[in-house]
């Protein structure tokens, strides 16, 4: 199993407000679902943050996003492990696959592949 990226999600009304602000700093917006918007450096892809107002398919919003190369087998290991998965692993219409668990903050981690 590897690690993609490791991406901050801020639950916000203001998206539009973050991409100008952020804007600032040299990012540019990378995605835009209405929902969901990830900005990234243009000169470092994977330095990301994404701006979101609530989750499309879940009950509950992520705190961050982990993009892993084989999605079933984190699934896996986390559900081996006892760990809360408050998502069940699914694949979604925006063409990833992903789980949510629970961390030992209680913070919420959206694991995710690219299909």
């Amino acid at each position: 199993m590897a690690v993609r990226r490791v991406v901050p999600n801020v639950q916000t009304d203001a998206v539009e407000e973050n991409r100008e602000f952020y804007g600032l700093l040299g990012l540019q917006e990378a995605m835009n679902n209405g929902w969901i918007m990830t900005l990234a450096s243009p000169s470092s892809p994977t330095a990301q943050v994404s701006f979101m107002t609530s989750d499309k398919t879940a009950s509950v919003t992520p705190d961050m996003s982990i993009e892993v190369d084989d999605v079933d087998a984190v699934y896996a290991v986390m559900r081996q492990s006892g760990a809360q998965i408050v998502h069940p692993l699914q694949d979604e219409e925006w063409g990833v696959r992903r789980f949510f668990v629970r961390d030992p903050t209680g913070r919420v981690v959206n694991v995710l592949s690219h299909r």
